[in-house]
């Protein structure tokens, strides 16, 4: 007989507060690869899975800056390479000019980069999810609030982790299959 994979075991609690301890006891307890799932944000949970990295702004930065050198650089060549055009006396490398579009480039650039690099962090588009394997996670958008454990975690074991799912007193326990 072949077993699936797993991907995680998940508890389902009933109250925020009760999401909200069994999160900071489950990352004091040592297991790092860790999420939760509410109905509506809960306020410190991020803190409490240790959700503390946030690239998107360095991506939206890199974005910005590629952006208003690209716009220079491409007034600058055009001004002083490619078609030098002397117009009353004004020097061919007229930074001042070139302040608008780099600018504007700038704030293109770094905001397709933010959507971009939002995507891509947070792996979007994902038109499947194995939580959606477990048939109580449809109550996730509901009423209920589940945690779940991944099995990448570098301390899951499928006993022990359950055990200590277990003492949390959830609702529910369930494996997650891939």
């Amino acid at each position: 007989m072949r077993r699936d994979p797993i991907y995680g075991v998940m508890a389902e609690f009933d109250t925020p507060t009760a999401l909200l301890e069994a999160a900071r006891r489950t990352y004091q307890a040592g297991y790092r690869k860790i999420d939760a799932y509410s109905p509506f944000p809960i306020e410190g949970l991020a803190e409490e899975i240790g959700f503390h990295h946030d690239a998107v702004a360095l991506v939206v930065l890199i974005g910005g800056i590629i952006g208003g050198l690209s716009g220079y650089l491409l007034q600058w060549w055009c001004s002083v390479i490619g078609y030098p055009i002397n117009v009353g006396g004004r020097p061919y490398h007229s930074w001042p000019a070139f302040i608008v579009i780099t600018f504007e480039l700038t704030i293109l650039f770094g905001g397709i980069s933010a959507l971009l690099g939002m995507l891509a962090l947070n792996g979007l588009p994902m038109p499947y999810h194995p939580v959606f394997n477990v048939p109580r996670f449809a109550m996730a958008s509901k009423d209920r609030f589940f945690l779940i454990v991944f099995s990448t975690d570098p301390k899951y074991s499928p006993a022990e982790t359950r055990r200590f799912l277990e003492s949390l007193q959830p609702r529910s326990i369930s494996e997650v299959p891939s």
